[in-house]
């Protein structure tokens, strides 16, 4: 008779052991399935994301080259006029010719170059029938070789003063050459000395140049 609750006994721990089996792998499926959803759910967020950034970048594209076909056509309808934009001839060499966007790429120049500078003065003197005296300023290419390209480019100063002597008719021209002259000059102040024939004319003046514009391109991390 003492076989019988032994068996019993053996029975009850043998279908408890089976619960916890059943129990412990019935919990681990339960957490496995949660955590496995989680991360489904996780990157089905992320990829639509994604997603919606590329269609962002794919409808900002399209319009960009939509935008590239008008720029175009305007620029080549700007390069295109009978005469320039200061009434030279677009096909010429003179010191007035050249397309607007020639004439324009001269007027701003986007590289810092003083002694360029100089030069186009002595050609704009030389050609008004003038004697010069002096033509001096600040070489100041160390300074500005930091601002040689920039996202947000603006027109620099390049300050200069010119000294010339020749009759009225002469000094009158330089002033007229200066106005019409591809590159922007400002007169700030302006002096005259001597008589009708043989006038000095001391003109303190700047002009500019505008750093290249560097284009920002960014990455971005999709998280």
């Amino acid at each position: 008779m003492a076989a019988v609750p032994s068996l019993k006994r053996a029975l009850i721990e043998k279908s408890n052991t089976t619960i916890v089996v059943v129990t412990s792998v019935a919990a681990f499926l339960v957490v496995f399935s949660l955590v496995a959803s989680w991360s489904l759910f996780g990157l089905f967020t992320y990829q639509n994301k994604v997603i919606g950034i590329n269609r962002t970048a794919q409808d900002q594209l399209t319009k960009d080259i939509q935008s590239i076909q008008s720029l175009e056509a305007s620029y080549n309808a700007f390069i295109s006029t009978p005469t320039n934009a200061i009434g030279g001839n677009p096909n010429g060499s003179g010191p007035q010719d050249g397309t607007n966007a020639k004439i324009i790429l001269d007027a701003l120049p986007s590289k810092y170059d003083y002694p360029a500078l100089v030069t186009s003065l002595e050609s704009i003197l030389i050609s008004q029938s003038v004697q010069i005296q002096s033509i001096s300023g600040t070489d100041d290419a160390v300074t500005q070789a930091a601002n040689q390209s920039s996202s947000s480019p603006t027109p620099q100063p390049m300050p200069f003063q010119v000294v010339v002597t020749g009759n009225y008719g002469a000094i009158q021209n330089v002033v007229n050459a200066l106005e019409r002259s591809t590159r922007p000059f400002q007169i700030q102040t302006l002096e005259l000395s001597g008589d009708q024939n043989q006038l000095t004319l001391t003109i303190s003046a700047q002009t500019y140049w505008q750093p290249a514009k560097s284009l920002d391109i960014k990455s971005e991390v999709v998280q």
